[in-house]
């Protein structure tokens, strides 16, 4: 069998991007790397990574190597905990992505108490609206909203997610209230470039509106501030603007019509037969701390309740 820290080693060097960087993590100099990586390789016949001057890239044989080292090592650490300190004992670090708008609203505030309650994790959390790669990218979890399709990960829903259409006071003053889902066609409709178009659930099956702005912007916080600053109408999530909803700041607007239903909140991560202790604390947490009825939709309950009449099929 392969040295263990060999691998270990390799899959720093991959989720640290470069052999310096890699080195620089784990106290090694980039020679003593690079020899390490080399070994490994001479042991298992095969090129596991491509090396440039500025970067390096898994082969196909290293891909697959890499995902099973993740594995291994993640074992490795289970077992260790459950040995050292109980299977409930989380240690190590967490590294975690999760949405930007999201991460700030409601993991940030909160992660204080998970702290604390875990003395001997440190969170790695990388905020970023983009679908990373988990195992590439070397990420112990990811947080998603999303409708989620068939994949090699694990997911576990965390809460439901309620995507509303609204607008400002000042907005609905200006241009008038929509009353069916074609006025839209004749009012500005703000999206973020990766959430148009709009798939809304109601009385006739599902409806798709292309949104229309003199906005364009790949930012969800950006469309965010343009709805509250009166620009236009916006599909927004209850997690992100309840606080506006209840105050008055936003109007919801045709609510028989609402985002995709199968649209969650969930802790992704990779499918592996033993869960490390850090992952499983951290999702129990998030999921304890949400849950069917999650904090942000207080208030909100009767509207959310009003159903789409959507037709079946």
């Amino acid at each position: 069998m392969s040295n263990l820290t060999d691998m270990e080693i390799f899959a720093r060097v991959v989720s640290a991007g470069s052999m310096s960087a890699a080195g620089r993590e784990m106290n090694l100099s980039p020679a003593v790397v690079s020899k390490r990586i080399r070994r490994l390789e001479e042991k298992l016949g095969t090129r596991l990574l491509q090396r440039t001057t500025r970067q390096i890239a898994m082969t196909e044989a290293g891909q697959g190597f890499y995902e099973r080292v993740v594995a291994i090592i993640a074992s490795v650490e289970e077992a260790e905990s459950f040995v050292s300190r109980g299977s409930a004992r989380a240690r190590g670090s967490l590294k975690v992505a999760v949405p930007t708008s999201f991460g700030r609203l409601h993991i940030a505030p909160h992660l204080g108490n998970f702290l604390t309650a875990n003395p001997d994790l440190t969170v790695n959390l990388d905020l970023s609206d983009d679908f990373v790669d988990i195992v590439g990218d070397g990420y112990d979890l990811a947080i998603r909203i999303a409708e989620l399709s068939d994949s090699s990960l694990v997911a576990r829903k965390l809460s439901p997610v309620h995507r509303v259409l609204c607008a400002s006071p000042s907005y609905i003053a200006r241009y008038g209230m929509p009353e069916t889902i074609e006025d839209l066609s004749e009012h500005v409709t703000l999206a973020s470039t990766n959430q148009d178009p709009w798939r809304l659930a109601g009385p006739d099956g599902i409806e798709t509106v292309r949104t229309r702005a003199p906005v364009k912007t790949n930012s969800n916080e950006v469309i965010r501030e343009c709805l509250l600053a009166g620009v236009g109408i916006a599909l927004r999530s209850t997690w992100d603007v309840g606080p506006e909803l209840r105050e008055g700041k936003l109007q919801m607007l045709l609510p028989h019509y609402r985002a995709s239903r199968d649209v969650g909140l969930y802790a992704v991560y990779p499918s592996r037969q033993f869960l490390p202790a850090k992952v499983r604390v951290f999702i129990d947490f998030l999921a304890g701390l949400y849950g069917s009825e999650p904090y942000w939709d207080a208030g909100l309950e009767d509207w959310l309740r009003l159903p789409s009449r959507a037709k079946a099929g």
